[in-house]
């Protein structure tokens, strides 16, 4: 008898630029569509085209990583630029996200 297998749905946003007062709007919808999508069990947000990140553009990843532990889905963060790393670490954002260098190392998690 063959043994049944789930894989998980992953869905993969990449932000590009900076993610500010002016653009997280756009990016928290984006979100919340991506979160609210029938079959979805991973919410992967690529961050390697995102050059800047301030207050703004944190509230909303926390605010998406809160809809997505009510909902029962995982929102992780994939192949962090450096200078957004940087700002993870100082806020200990990087301590609350589940964070990989590539989606291979989480379909591998």
């Amino acid at each position: 008898m063959p043994a049944a297998v789930n894989y998980p749905q992953i869905t993969v946003i990449r932000p590009l630029g900076a993610l500010n007062a002016t653009n997280t709007l756009e990016f928290e919808q984006e979100l919340t569509t991506a979160l609210t999508e029938n079959g979805i069990t991973i919410l992967l947000v690529d961050l390697e085209k995102v050059e800047s990140i301030d207050s703004a553009g944190l509230m909303v990843l926390v605010a998406g990583l809160k809809l997505a532990q009510k909902l029962g889905h995982r929102l992780v963060l994939s192949k962090v630029s450096p200078a957004v790393r940087i700002i993870l670490e100082v806020t200990q954002l990087d301590r609350v996200f589940e964070v990989f260098d590539s989606q291979l190392d989480l379909e591998t998690a």
